[in-house]
């Protein structure tokens, strides 16, 4: 089950650049709220708030309560525009799902228990080759991440799809192979070796000294 997130937002009675202008002029963040099968609702939301939700991660994937007016709304966010100078959010778009929505979705994996992991506490390296799977379930269905626990996993071994178990009403997109999220990888060891070579010059050049020195011994 997907974890709500409420969020208040204020209404809006004008479309356009000119009005968006204006709210953010205000000190908000014009956003709209479309979609299944009803009119369109403009509103503008709490900069500090948006952005905290932003900066928490898996934006995209979170179902919104938007509270408009004493009416909630229960929405995904489907886009959001950033200013390119300063890349705070200008505008943001919500769209309301039913329970017939099936969206296509990425969800990050979570690597559990690596603290416990054998093969890891023998000097493998966790080599991540999926950093998010993409999976098509309902909104009300996506699942915050998809667990990957290290705790039995060894030296040379392969985590892969098949190995994972997926909550209820959630699908993978990918169904042709099995494919690899991660692996743990052999510790790489750097063998350091003389130069001898080096040695033998050091010494050849001593020897060309002490000859030298000789020399100028039976000179005198």
């Amino acid at each position: 089950m997907a974890n709500i997130t409420s969020i208040s937002a204020e209404s809006r009675d004008r479309a356009g650049k000119g009005a968006a202008r204006a709210t953010r002029r205000a000190g908000r963040v014009p956003a709209v709220i479309y979609g299944n099968k009803q009119d369109s609702s403009l509103i503008s939301l709490e900069p500090i708030e948006l952005k905290r939700n932003i900066n928490a991660g898996g934006f995209f994937s979170k179902v919104f309560e938007i509270t408009v007016d004493g009416e909630k709304h229960r929405a995904l966010v489907r886009d959001i525009q950033l200013d390119p100078v300063t890349d705070t959010p200008i505008h943001v778009d919500f769209m309301r799902f039913s329970k017939k929505t099936r969206l296509v979705i990425e969800v990050p994996c979570a690597f559990l228990n690596e603290e416990d992991c054998p093969g890891l506490r023998k000097g493998g390296v966790l080599n991540i080759v999926r950093h998010a799977i993409e999976l098509r379930c309902s909104p009300d269905n996506i699942p915050e991440s998809i667990e990957i626990d290290l705790a039995v996993a060894e030296v040379g071994d392969s985590i892969h799809i098949s190995a994972i178990e997926l909550p209820d009403d959630v699908e993978l997109t990918i169904t042709d192979r099995d494919f690899t999220i991660a692996t743990i990888a052999a510790p790489t060891v750097v063998v350091e070796e003389e130069d001898d070579v080096a040695g033998e010059g050091e010494e050849v050049e001593g020897e060309g000294t002490e000859g030298d020195a000789e020399k100028s011994d039976s000179n005198e």
